[in-house]
């Protein structure tokens, strides 16, 4: 990681953010250039979207806040709820695919990450349960992969995610290969669960419309190397239900959206 300097007023503001990334950039060995440079500060409790083009590093912008990959440049750092900055604390993360182990049942599947933590079996389990019930799957800890749909799948994912009560969720397209009904479903059940919780997420969408329903903040990326093109606040009542989905404040968001996100796939940014 590349330190830079900061001021005294730009650390202190960093105790109200739970992830700051300053002027990063992201090169990979075969010299192509990913990301970069790109800033972004997102508050705690804060949802937002980042939006953009394939290839254009919204993944990479993930892999890099969770520490499984290192920028080329730039910081990366995260603040614990406390307020202290650290690296890497307090991470879930909701890959594509939901990736659970075929041989077992659902209660360890999200036990995983706490039996790899050391965490004694009884109060494994609990949590797991706990988890399942705040996705509302606590009557399938018995069951195994295969006897689930998609969307419960994603939901095990999510509560596998949720298991290490994280202070920051990190969501890959976790819907994107789900029917549009399911993909309503669940949208609608992350925010139920995003109020109740307060987690800070970044989601990562192909889906205008997903990322004006979602977020309070849509994050728009240009094709790559991948840096800010647009940064949308949605602004409306809360809680948001399916009256937001249908009402002309959502379409003439989502027409913000498409116009920011439109010169990233002509290859023409506005920067």
């Amino acid at each position: 990681m590349v330190e830079s300097r900061t001021s005294p007023a730009v650390e202190a503001s960093l105790t109200a953010l739970a992830v700051s990334l300053r002027g990063v950039t992201k090169v990979y060995d075969n010299g192509v250039m990913a990301l970069g440079p790109f800033d972004l500060a997102v508050r705690k409790g804060e949802f937002i979207s980042l939006l953009g083009p394939s290839g254009c590093g919204k993944s990479t912008v993930l892999r890099l806040i969770a520490e499984l990959s290192a920028p080329s440049s730039g910081t990366v750092r995260l603040a614990r709820h406390e307020g202290e900055v650290l690296p890497g604390h307090g991470i879930g993360f909701v890959f594509q695919e939901p990736t659970l182990m075929p041989w077992t049942n659902v209660r360890e599947n999200v036990r995983l990450p706490l039996k790899l933590a050391g965490v004694p079996k009884a109060e494994g389990r609990a949590r797991a349960d706990a988890a399942l019930a705040s996705v509302g799957l606590a009557d399938f800890a018995g069951a195994f992969p295969r006897e689930l749909s998609g969307g419960m799948k994603m939901r095990v994912s999510l509560a596998r995610a949720l298991v290490t009560d994280p202070d920051i969720l990190l969501m890959d397209e976790p819907f994107a290969a789900l029917d549009e009904i399911t993909r309503f479903r669940l949208n609608n059940d992350l925010l139920a669960l995003w109020r109740s919780l307060r987690k800070t997420v970044v989601f990562v969408t192909h889906s205008v419309f997903e990322s004006v329903y979602l977020s309070q903040r849509v994050v728009v990326m240009t094709a790559r190397p991948g840096r800010i093109q647009a940064d949308i606040r949605i602004e409306t009542v809360e809680p948001r239900g399916e009256e937001f989905r249908t009402s002309a404040a959502y379409s003439d968001y989502c027409r913000r959206v498409s116009a920011a996100l439109a010169p990233s796939y002509s290859g023409q940014s506005t920067l």
